[in-house]
């Protein structure tokens, strides 16, 4: 049972959710087409991502809305290093600047086991296109994508536009790529989950949030102003307690970010609905007695 594949088709929407994040970022380079793929290869059902927006608009996938240190090469060949790295702020970029940093071939310190090779941050139309062809291509079932808005109220009109303008660049692709059912859309950022619940009512939402955990549930739900569809603390966050609370709600608990086989055993016999991890690899290992 070890080594069993994941099969999508027998999971489906309302299945276990085995999310990719980041791709799979403890095997190869961050949010980048090749690790969507190498995720979808290891029978995910959601590719889990990050958003950010270019001086020309594009949405491109990018946990940072900078060149983050730790992945990225600069175009001369030198490494980015910590103290430069917001300068290279990418909403003052446009798309066509970002391709000429390479955010793979850099050995991250993190992730020992990355593969390695020269790669550049995608577009969120790109993935899409490139997803889309490769699980038909494997007759697999079709992904869901959750994609999630880096924006702060602190950094508005510096790193990323104002919510109502960063979700309705992501809806626009989202329409045009004709995979509104498939897409959830997660933020820390509660004004554009706000934004959404309002506009687009029909599309899943994730609420984020990470320790410390200073606010209830109660709290959070009511500064929120309604149910999301999904609620998705750190794992570490996660109780018995938790877990009935979600059920009760009917909102789905899926915590983040689990890359320890032991504890993903442990979250998914407490009643997660899913788990998001670096090591996708994992999940299969969740079958084993």
């Amino acid at each position: 049972m070890g080594n069993r594949k994941l099969n999508h088709s027998s999971l489906g929407v309302g299945g276990f959710d085995f999310e990719g994040h980041r791709g799979c970022r403890g095997l190869m380079p961050e949010n980048t087409i090749p690790a969507f793929k190498k995720a979808i290869d290891l029978h995910v059902t959601t590719l889990e991502m990050d958003a950010v927006i270019t001086k020309d608009k594009q949405v491109i996938i990018s946990h940072e809305p900078f060149f983050n240190h730790e992945i990225t090469t600069k175009p001369d060949g030198s490494f980015v290093n910590e103290k430069d790295e917001r300068s290279l702020n990418i909403y003052k970029m446009d798309y066509a600047e970002t391709q000429t940093y390479d955010v793979g071939s850099k050995p991250h310190p993190r992730f020992p086991d990355q593969q390695k090779l020269s790669v550049h941050k995608p577009r969120l139309a790109d993935v899409i296109d490139s997803a889309e062809a490769y699980t038909a291509r494997l007759s697999l079932h079709p992904i869901q994508y959750n994609i999630e808005t880096k924006s702060t109220p602190a950094t508005d009109g510096i790193y990323h536009p104002n919510p109502d303008e960063f979700v309705e660049l992501i809806m626009a692709i989202i329409k045009e790529k004709k995979i509104e059912e498939r897409v959830i859309i997660q933020s820390f950022d509660i004004r554009t989950l706000q934004y959404l619940h309002q506009h687009y009512p029909t599309i899943k939402t994730a609420y984020l949030f990470e320790p410390p955990s200073d606010k209830s549930f109660a709290v959070r739900l009511k500064e929120l102003g309604f149910i999301p569809t999904i609620y998705s603390p750190d794992e570490s966050l996660v109780t018995a307690l938790l877990v009935k609370q979600c059920k009760e709600l009917g909102m789905k608990l899926i915590p983040w970010t689990v890359d320890d086989l032991k504890r993903m055993k442990e979250l998914k016999q407490m009643g997660v609905d899913g788990l998001i991890s670096d090591y996708p690899n994992l999940y299969a290992e969740l079958f084993s007695k």
